[in-house]
């Protein structure tokens, strides 16, 4: 028996909750209480808004306060068979560290299973202290590995085995000691040895009390595992098991863990099958001459990010990209333009479409004339003067547009007010939602490879945690395809 605090949901999850309660005649608690209930049941038609929702919910459990409300275990799910199947013939290497998230990969165990994957277990010896070897060889119906030198398993050189016959490696929860073992070539037990010596792909869900996660060095060892090609799924930001201690270092939930597995495999569903996505990215460059020209710090990391998530969900994405200095995504059909008027004619040209996300940071001015030879300096007659004109406003014009894509996101990089001018903009451009960034110079969001962003819609405002662009794109991707579910048109 758990006990949940409605008070602690953030506010998208509150709204959510107070709508279905109110159409259901119940009460937010009630409500609660049945999204729990069906989230413990498996029913097939729950969708992915219901598995969000209850993934919320369940993070808000905690050993006081709030209304009791019963937490049993997920049991098998009768899901359809194509859902069942979507992981099928897959093999999963999970190594469960020792920290209290250890109890969230029975769970996870489960909820593989389930789409078909086989799934082995590596256990710390830290981890024996939190859950039973007998409970994760149960749930994953297999011998669960925890020693390097044991005799049975090491007959064969087992743990070089073990790295090699999985699809792939998943490290949930992965504790800072796992994570500082790997970053540095440590290999002092089965998990990281195991770690060492694989040549499968590799994904981590951290897990560590913030002040952990913050440390320099956490930071570091994680930048150093991206680097080598390591991904990450998380960590939330959230209440700790620890009394009184909040802030990021969740391990991520099961099914936003099984869904980072589905994408990194490609066997994930593919819910914009069929869809047309307008993409923009990047900067522009308004010439002042031949030389010269106006621009500002947009890498496009963000914009081809959410391009590359959209098409793993079998989007036809057409991405309009200002001037980058990296890789067009696999899979995503690519315009080059320079100039924010190359860049409207573009996006008008690719109408109509289903949805179109302006992530591009559009040069609000450019010069009214450019020189068609280099400007040169004059001794004595001092800087030229340039007569300034507005550039043309792609997101109002599309929002606005006698072809108006079912949804349009829009994004607003802000140095202040952040809430306020996103407001304004939702209000100005005809967009369903903007998403909201500080791009201040001192959080290196432009040009970097973090971002921490606000959805801000006529809905109220919902705060995501700092996470990668990556993170980001693919959990915008999945908002996206939610919202066109729901549009008929």
């Amino acid at each position: 028996m758990g006990t949940l605090t409605i008070r602690s949901l953030n506010d998208s999850v509150k709204q959510a909750l107070r709508e279905r309660a109110a159409a259901r005649g119940v009460s937010m608690e009630e409500e609660a209480r049945s999204v729990l209930a069906n989230g413990v049941s498996g029913d097939a038609s729950r969708s992915f808004q219901d598995e969000t929702l209850y993934a919320a919910i369940r993070r808000s459990v905690e050993p006081h306060g709030g209304f009791d409300v019963d937490l049993p275990e997920r049991g098998p799910a009768r899901r359809p068979p194509q859902f069942a199947a979507c992981l099928s013939g897959k093999r999963i290497l999970l190594i469960i560290g020792g920290g209290i998230a250890a109890y969230k990969a029975l769970d996870l165990i489960r909820r593989l299973r389930e789409r078909g994957a086989a799934v082995r277990v590596v256990m710390t010896a830290a981890a024996q202290e939190f859950v039973t070897t007998l409970s994760a060889g149960a749930l994953s119906a297999d011998h669960v590995f925890t020693d390097l030198f044991d005799r049975n398993d090491e007959h064969d050189v087992g743990h070089i085995r073990l790295s090699r016959e999985a699809d792939l490696v998943v490290v949930a929860p992965a504790t800072a000691d796992l994570m500082a073992k790997l970053a540095n070539g440590h290999a002092s037990d089965l998990a990281s040895t195991v770690l060492i010596a694989t040549d499968k792909p590799v994904l981590m869900a951290p897990a560590m009390n913030p002040k952990m996660w913050s440390h320099p060095a956490t930071r570091r060892n994680r930048a150093t595992l991206q680097k080598d090609g390591i991904a990450f799924v998380g960590p939330a930001k959230g209440e700790m098991a620890e009394s009184n201690e909040a802030g990021e270092g969740r391990m991520a939930e099961p099914l936003e863990i099984v869904a980072a597995i589905e994408a990194l495999l490609d066997v994930g569903p593919k819910p914009l099958a069929g869809r047309k996505i307008i993409v923009t990215s990047g900067p522009t460059h308004e010439p002042i001459d031949p030389v010269r020209y106006i621009a500002n710090r947009s890498s496009g990391k963000q914009g081809h990010a959410i391009a590359a998530a959209l098409a793993r969900l079998g989007a036809d994405v057409r991405l309009v990209s200002g001037p980058v200095g990296i890789a067009d995504p696999a899979e995503v059909t690519t315009l080059h333009v320079e100039t924010a008027n190359e860049m409207k004619d573009a996006v008008e040209q690719l109408l109509p479409a289903d949805a179109a996300v302006f992530v591009a940071a559009v040069a609000d001015w450019r010069s009214e004339t450019s020189a068609g030879e280099k400007i040169k300096k004059v001794a004595g007659e001092g800087p030229p003067a340039l007569q300034m004109i507005e550039n043309p406003d792609i997101l109002a014009g599309v929002g606005h547009h006698k072809k108006r894509p079912s949804l349009v996101v829009g994004f607003a990089a802000e140095t202040q007010d952040l809430v306020r001018n996103a407001e304004a903009k939702l209000r100005k451009k005809g967009a369903d939602f903007i998403v909201a960034n500080d791009v201040s110079h001192e959080g290196g969001v432009m040009g970097g490879d973090r971002n921490r962003v606000r959805i801000v819609s006529k809905a109220g405002v919902d705060e995501w945690p700092e996470m990668s662009k990556d993170e980001v794109a693919t959990r915008l991707a999945a908002l996206i395809a939610e919202r066109l579910k729901t549009i008929t048109v």
